[in-house]
């Protein structure tokens, strides 16, 4: 069975692409978080999951660390975090910082180090 989710469904901040779902309800292995940071600066504190999560940076810049490893992303590129790797991100500006962070996982499972 085929799925359509309107974006009502995930959705958290009317007229920004902001929210997640998570893939289980679906029956897929995948769950979704879509960011939007509009303050430079602004991003996740330093975490880690026991998947893959993979980071597609859909505008703005931003600065990952993944592990030891200091990363400058802008729109259009991809970031692949290995499963169990400390990461985060900040929007290195200027302007919004949007996201779309995909968890290899049904749900989100998250150890927050900081």
């Amino acid at each position: 069975m085929a799925h359509i989710i309107g974006r009502e469904v995930w959705e958290d901040r009317p007229l920004s692409w902001h929210g997640e779902i998570t893939g289980k309800p679906y029956g897929t292995n995948v769950s979704i978080i879509f960011n939007c940071q509009e303050r430079v600066g602004a991003g996740p504190r330093l975490h880690k999951h026991p998947y893959t999560e993979t980071f597609i940076i859909r505008r703005g810049r931003a600065r990952f660390t993944v592990g030891d490893e200091t990363i400058d992303a802008e729109e259009g590129q991809i970031v692949v975090c290995p499963a169990n790797t400390p990461h985060n991100f900040k929007n290195l500006g200027p302007g919004t910082l949007e996201t779309i962070d995909i968890h290899a996982n049904e749900v989100f499972l998250t150890e927050w180090l900081e």
